[in-house]
């Protein structure tokens, strides 16, 4: 047996245990992609970083779900910033780039004036793709009805770098019914089987935030909910820009809540601004250390 280190942040909160739970690896390059996927599996986080050499960028991470490798996670991205900058592993260094599998992301890391740590990445230029399949067997899906669903706006597929479905809900207080049937995603969702279910609202709980959500997994990723989803929330923001507010000029900043529904409330800043081709989206949050464990697995 072999073992190894890893670090559990919560990101997107400044309160241990809330917010949305990430394992941080330092030494993945000790690791095969096998042994990856096992410690990513036994921890059980929706997902588990991996820190490992790059030679295009400063950092390279990888990402895994217990079930299996994703290009981009924007929380476990968060949390892995945050423990090398809190750790010292950074120095005075504020900007950084990423390796992901999704591209090469610059990242900034600011501190406010009582010494807060906000890490800001920016994701990858936004997409969307129609979805075709059934509006009322999708919204069964998720515990609701056909007319929960506003008729107003578009359901699509969106990424920044990880493909979800994204579901307008006419009212907020519908998402405490929702009831994932996450076994059923991949045949309702025939144009991305492997997408995760996006459901959000123009209503919010706190007065100050924009826009409300849950994060549905796909079950490929062999995970029910995110507690709180930084690539959903930057597309999010884009869809907002696109859909709801496509006559902006100044950037848009918009403050995405998530969680909860489960406990795990947290904030993530969505700011999208226009280019000359498409939409500049980046996403801004925060992470505190919870502890450290050790995972003995197969070598």
């Amino acid at each position: 047996m072999k073992s190894i280190t890893v670090y559990h942040y919560d990101a997107f909160s400044k309160e241990p245990n809330k917010g949305n739970p990430a394992g941080v690896v330092f030494n993945g390059d000790e690791l095969t992609d096998a042994e990856m996927q096992e410690v990513a599996f036994k921890v059980g986080f929706n997902e588990t970083a991996f820190r490992v050499k790059s030679s295009v960028a400063d950092h390279r991470i990888r990402f895994f779900t217990p079930g299996h490798e994703m290009n981009l996670c924007g929380h476990a991205t968060m949390a892995t910033v945050y423990a090398l900058k809190s750790k010292g592993l950074l120095g005075d260094k504020k900007d950084l780039t990423i390796e992901t599998n999704a591209g090469t992301l610059p990242i900034k890391i600011n501190t406010s004036d009582d010494g807060e740590l906000f890490i800001t990445m920016k994701q990858a230029s936004p997409q969307f793709k129609e979805f075709k399949g059934s509006k009322k067997d999708l919204a069964n899906s998720i515990g609701l009805n056909k007319s929960d669903l506003r008729v107003d706006l578009p359901i699509l597929y969106g990424s920044t770098g990880t493909w979800t479905l994204l579901i307008p809900i006419k009212n907020l207080d519908v998402f405490q019914k929702m009831e994932p049937q996450n076994k059923q995603f991949p045949k309702l969702l025939n144009e991305i089987p492997k997408s995760s279910v996006h459901p959000f609202c123009l209503e919010s709980y706190d007065s100050k935030a924009d826009m409300h959500a849950r994060h549905f997994s796909s079950p490929y990723s062999r995970t029910i909910e995110d507690a709180v989803t930084g690539t959903a929330s930057g597309i999010m923001g884009a869809f907002y820009a696109k859909y709801i507010k496509d006559n902006f000029t100044e950037p848009l900043k918009l403050i995405v809540e998530q969680g909860h529904e489960i406990g795990k409330d947290g904030r993530v800043v969505a700011q999208v601004s226009k280019n000359s081709q498409s939409l500049d989206v980046q996403i801004t949050g925060n992470a505190v250390f919870v502890n450290d464990v050790q995972v003995s697995f197969n070598n």
